[in-house]
C-alpha cells in the first residue's frame, strides 16, 4: 500500500458486535502504519458482563467519548458501522475538535431527534416484540449474511450477544447543530431483500456535501471483505 502520513481510526462497532470483530483488520492497519482503535460498548463483546436494561444509545455515546478523553486520541478519522452510525454521530457532535472526518459502513445516519427504530419503522414491531420475550429487554442478533464464511459464521455465532432494545429507542440528541466535518458513506452492495441502508446510499449519493463509495461485500466488510474495506478507507482518509 502506498505510504500515507499515520492515521488514527476509531470504530464505532455495530450492534451485538464489539470491537472483537475488527480483529482482521488490526494487522492490515498496522502494516499501512496507521493506529487502529476498537473500543466495545458498556454490555458487549468483554463486557457483555455489564449489560442491563438501563443500557442506551447515549451510553455508549458515553463510552466512546471516554476513550477520546483516556486515551488522549485527536485528528481522528472516526468509523461507525451499522448500529454504529447512530453512535458515530453522537460522538462527532460532542467531540467536534477532536474527530476529523466521518466515515460510515452500510450505517444509520441519524438526524437529531431520531432513533434507530424511527429510521427502520420495519423492524420496530419484531425488535420489540423479541426484547418482551428477553427479558423485557434483550434483543438477540440478526442473522449473518448468507455469504459470511462458516469459520466466520462460527466465530461470530460463539461472540455476539443480545442488545438492550433502548439502543434502538433512544432519540439521537445532538448538542452543536448540524455536522459540518467531511462525511463519506459507504455502501455495502450484496445486500438483503431489506436493503436496510439502500435510503442512506441514496440519500448520501445525492447531497454534494457527502463523498459515496460502493464496496462489493456484504454487511459486514471488516468480517468478509477485509482487504478491500482497506483499501477503500485508505484511499477516503488520504
Amino acid at each position: 500500500m502506498s505510504a500515507s502520513p499515520s492515521k488514527i481510526f476509531l470504530v464505532c462497532h455495530g450492534a451485538w458486535s464489539a470491537g472483537w470483530a475488527w480483529k482482521k483488520m488490526h494487522p492490515l492497519m498496522q502494516a499501512a502504519g496507521h493506529r487502529l482503535v476498537t473500543p466495545s460498548y458498556t454490555g458487549l463483546g468483554e463486557r457483555a458482563h455489564l449489560a442491563h436494561s438501563g443500557i442506551d444509545l447515549d451510553a455508549h455515546i458515553e463510552d466512546m467519548l471516554n476513550v477520546i478523553k483516556y486515551e488522549d486520541l485527536s485528528d481522528i478519522v472516526l468509523v461507525g458501522h451499522s448500529y454504529g452510525g447512530m453512535v458515530a454521530t453522537g460522538v462527532a457532535d460532542r467531540a467536534r475538535d477532536k474527530v476529523r472526518q466521518l466515515i460510515y459502513i452500510d450505517a444509520f445516519v441519524p438526524q437529531g431527534g431520531q432513533s434507530l427504530l424511527d429510521l427502520n419503522e420495519v423492524a420496530r414491531p419484531r425488535m420489540q416484540e423479541l426484547a418482551k420475550t428477553g427479558d423485557g429487554w434483550r434483543v438477540p442478533p440478526n442473522p449473518t449474511p448468507p455469504d459470511t464464511p462458516p469459520a466466520d459464521v462460527e466465530w461470530l455465532s460463539a461472540r455476539r450477544v443480545d442488545m438492550p432494545v433502548k439502543c434502538f429507542e433512544a432519540k439521537l440528541k445532538l448538542r452543536g447543530g448540524p455536522l459540518t466535518l467531511p462525511r463519506s458513506y459507504i455502501y455495502a452492495t450484496r445486500i438483503t431483500p431489506a436493503d436496510t441502508f439502500g435510503p442512506f446510499a441514496r440519500m448520501t449519493k445525492a447531497d454534494p456535501a457527502w463523498n459515496y463509495y460502493e464496496l462489493d461485500a456484504s454487511h459486514s466488510p471488516n468480517v468478509t471483505a477485509p482487504d478491500a474495506l482497506m483499501a477503500l478507507l485508505q484511499k477516503i482518509a488520504a
